[in-house]
């Protein structure tokens, strides 16, 4: 049972056989979350938390994903949880302050933006284990955990989002537009991994194919961009995703959430014949208003992670080791095409394969800044 709670107070196959995905450094994931219980002794008194950031629980993206993780340990354990929805950046704290005195013993934070007030909250309790996800919470780069009681759930997205840039560009090669452009949320190495490894993907589509697909919204080298400042569907989010659609490109990648929405309606206020990627999750299923524009999505095992997480903390077996999702644990994916499957430029499905075998092998490295460090 799940005690959900939204806070300020109140507390809430072709190319579809190409899901090239989830991972893990330390213990690799299960496939998917499953129905039946897990041979797990629950340690006494356990009550596993998770708290969101200000996307909240139905953002089609990381948020959700998470839920859907932490909805199934719950299931599977038969143990009832608290899970808390942030609104703002300003409930981070009270959210965290208020799963410690409802007697917390494991709690999940939702995104690099809580990394602060996770490490606060972990250092003055030292006896509850803490996960959070897409931030190693080293907020002094020293290169280690700032609390000794947190294990980061994080991605190498740029390995997945490489697939996706070389999908793209092959796309937008096949129509003759031969542009393609990305935007974010917040620039933070969350959001940037993705676009770092869509970009490199589009560089090798071009040098394989002799090709000039052009990027806009995003420099690998100078790592800069176009970016709303948040991760919320807004007139911002909307004007940023048109400032690319103005460009020419017939394809972008929104990275943050609930801005694909904003995406989507400049696509539509626009008329033309644009595709869309999603991120985290398949946004072609999670949201089937935009199933029609959406090429294919660059997806993430946060559920994954975070029901083994669960799991593993209830049967008192937690551990901080990082745990990083790559191609080649199958922490990180590609979507299948869906309707488009029938569309793909021929070749591009064994393409794709070949390149996952290829960074998967090592004989491609996906050279990310933003990238987690194993």
């Amino acid at each position: 049972m799940t005690i959900s709670t939204t806070n300020k107070l109140l507390g809430v196959a072709g190319a579809a056989a190409l899901l090239v995905a989830l991972a893990g450094c330390g213990t690799a994931p299960q496939a998917a979350p499953t129905d039946a219980a897990p041979d797990v002794d629950v340690v006494d008194g356990f009550k596993p938390c998770l708290i969101s950031d200000e996307g909240g629980w139905n953002d089609k993206s990381f948020n959700q994903s998470a839920k859907e993780g932490m909805d199934s340990a719950l299931e599977e354990l038969g143990v009832e949880g608290i899970e808390l929805e942030s609104t703002t950046p300003n409930d981070y704290a009270p959210n965290l302050e208020q799963l410690v005195s409802e007697g917390c013993t494991f709690i999940v934070s939702v995104g690099f933006n809580l990394s602060a007030a996770t490490v606060e909250s972990a250092n003055a309790n030292p006896e509850i284990d803490y996960a959070i996800i897409d931030d190693l919470a080293d907020n002094d780069f020293d290169g280690t955990t700032d609390a000794p009681n947190i294990k980061p759930l994080v991605f190498n997205t740029a390995e997945a989002a490489y697939l996706g840039g070389y999908a793209a560009a092959a796309w937008s090669a096949e129509t003759g537009v031969n542009k393609v452009g990305t935007f974010g949320g917040m620039q933070i190495p969350s959001v940037a991994v993705f676009m770092d490894g869509y970009a490199l993907g589009v560089d090798k589509y071009n040098e394989d194919k002799g090709a000039s697909v052009e990027l806009f919204g995003w420099d690998v080298a100078g790592q800069e961009g176009a970016f709303t400042g948040g991760f919320a569907a807004n007139d911002t989010a909307k004007q940023t995703a048109q400032s690319v659609l103005d460009q020419g490109v017939d394809v972008i990648l929104p990275v943050g959430g609930p801005i694909y929405e904003s995406a989507a309606a400049a696509i539509a206020d626009g008329g033309s014949d644009v595709k869309m990627l999603g991120v985290d999750s398949d946004l072609a299923a999670k949201d089937d208003s935009v199933a029609d524009i959406t090429l294919v999505s660059i997806m993430k095992a946060i559920d994954v992670a975070v029901h083994d997480a669960t799991v593993e903390a209830a049967g008192g077996e937690f551990e901080v080791a990082p745990y990083i999702g790559t191609l080649e644990n199958e922490g990180v994916k590609l979507s299948g095409f869906g309707a488009f499957e029938s569309e793909l430029p021929e070749g591009l499905a064994d393409e794709l394969t070949a390149l996952q075998d290829a960074i998967i092998a090592g004989d491609i490295t996906v050279e990310s800044k933003n990238s987690p460090k194993q």
